[in-house]
Formats: structure tokens, sequence, C-alpha cells
């Protein structure tokens, strides 16, 4: 899902890469997009990273696991 989101907010789709790490029961997602195309993501002050994790927290809430999102 949130590769999908990630695709439709940069210029180069085919740069958006999402990795998993586990640590536990909390699951870390690490978000890789082109250099240029990082500050599409992130948004001023923030506001798009912020919508991309608190949508990605109401999924895992759902499925009662912990999640945290990266962006590199």
């Amino acid at each position: 899902m949130i590769e999908h989101a990630a695709r439709q907010l940069v210029d180069e789709p085919d740069g958006v890469v999402v990795t998993e790490e586990t640590d536990g029961d909390f699951l870390k997602l690490h978000l890789r997009v082109a250099e240029g195309d990082v500050g599409k993501v992130i948004g001023r002050g923030g506001r798009i990273a912020k919508a991309l994790r608190a949508l990605l927290k109401v999924m895992a809430t759902r499925d009662g696991s912990k999640v945290n999102l990266e962006i590199d």
C-alpha cells in the first residue's frame, strides 16, 4: 500500500522501493525513492510523510501489529 501511494507522488516511480525489517513483534518499513523525489514524499513541513505514517498505523492497528515507516 505504501509503495503504491509513493509511486503516485514521485516523478520516478521505478525508483520506489519498500523493504521490511522485523524486530520481534515490531515491523519497520524503509521507503527509498530517487534523490530528487525525497521532498515530494516528505512534503512541506513533513505533512505527506505524517499522512503516510498515519495511514500505515491505522492499517497495522487493524491487524494488531506495530509498524514504523522510515524514509531513506
